[in-house]
């Protein structure tokens, strides 16, 4: 028994010598391996950047406004006689919208003229007085001081009365009424609401770096929402002050709307044209890579992939425009660059 253990124990340790040398020959082939091949190479792909003309635009937001757009109120207070209007329908300017009841209004006129009459009749009577020295100077100015007045206050009355009707400023569209026939108003009701949308505005912020872009008579193009169509507009006001609060500067624009589909209100997706740049240096927005203090991008240089940090502008849909940081004939890195470092050896299959 005890010899045949002392085989086994020879043979264990035969097989154990045999694995061991087996790791250690395979060790040295990998090191040898290794030191021929040197450093690993990444299969990247490449882009060599040429400048092409590049028409910078901003994308805005905007509100639609009317032309003229007014509450129509009564300046004097009264009982409402007659509503003169359809609602929702096209009123020309001075046509008629309210009318407010003028019975007192008429009775005082009245009042008023036959007042007008006796003072004249008194004045003429005083003058003739004065004529022959029967009264003295002051009697007759006091005479004609009450005509006077009595005159004036048949004017007041008439403007009074002109305000029963409450009249259309200007030619547009009214909406809804808020009130009755026989409502009681004020100066502080409102009626209904007068809207002129024959052309429309296009009130939007612009940020102040590009405050100096702005100019007079710029054609924008813009859209609204479940509109396909694109709107055309031109400036025509331009804010003198920036917003110190938002940092942005207010521009205004026009745009026709024979058509009526331009609401009021409604939210615009704007374009504005900004410079035309013929050297402009455009990547592949996959190329750039976020990072804390803004982005970068890598470049082959002799075989290396070199990080770069950039200063971007403008995209378009794959394309992003860089400022800085690049030049023309730079190649650079598009595809498997997440795994990169700087200093990388790479192998660049470039893209035609």
């Amino acid at each position: 028994m005890n010899k045949k253990y002392i085989i086994y124990a020879l043979l264990a340790l035969g097989l154990g010598g045999l694995v061991f040398n087996r790791i250690q020959t395979n060790k040295k082939a990998d090191e040898k391996n290794n030191a021929k091949s040197g450093k690993p190479v990444s299969q990247v792909q490449g882009l060599i950047v040429q400048p092409k003309n590049f028409s910078d635009v901003l994308s805005l937001s905007g509100t639609i406004e009317a032309n003229e757009q007014v509450d129509i109120r009564s300046e004097i207070s009264g009982m409402v006689d007659a509503i003169l209007f359809a609602e929702g329908s096209h009123v020309n300017a001075g046509q008629a919208l309210i009318k407010i009841n003028d019975s007192e209004l008429r009775a005082q006129l009245a009042q008023a003229v036959s007042k007008r009459d006796l003072t004249s009749e008194n004045e003429r009577r005083a003058k003739l007085l004065l004529q022959k020295e029967a009264i003295s100077q002051e009697e007759y100015d006091a005479a004609s001081a009450e005509y006077r007045t009595a005159k004036a206050q048949i004017q007041l009355l008439q403007a009074q009365l002109t305000k029963t009707t409450v009249k259309a400023p200007f030619s547009g569209v009214v909406g809804l009424r808020n009130i009755s026939k026989g409502a009681y108003v004020t100066a502080t009701t409102e009626i209904t609401k007068l809207v002129n949308a024959s052309q429309v505005k296009i009130t939007f912020s612009v940020p102040e770096k590009y405050a100096t872009l702005m100019q007079l008579n710029t054609l924008i193009e813009f859209k609204v929402a479940g509109d396909t169509k694109n709107y055309q507009g031109k400036v025509y006001a331009i804010d003198p002050n920036i917003d110190v609060a938002t940092r942005t500067l207010s521009v205004r624009a026009v745009a026709q709307n024979a058509d009526g589909k331009l609401i009021p209100g409604t939210f615009a997706n704007i374009t504005f044209p900004l410079n035309s740049n013929p050297n402009t240096l455009m990547v592949p927005s996959q190329a750039l890579i976020p990072v804390q203090n803004g982005k970068k991008l890598y470049i082959s240089s002799n075989g290396k992939a070199k990080e770069i940090m950039v200063q971007t502008g403008s995209r378009e849909v794959d394309d992003v425009v860089v400022l800085d940081g690049i030049k023309a004939g730079d190649t650079v890195l598009v595809g498997g660059i997440m795994s990169l470092r700087d200093g990388a050896d790479v192998k660049v299959n470039v893209k035609k």
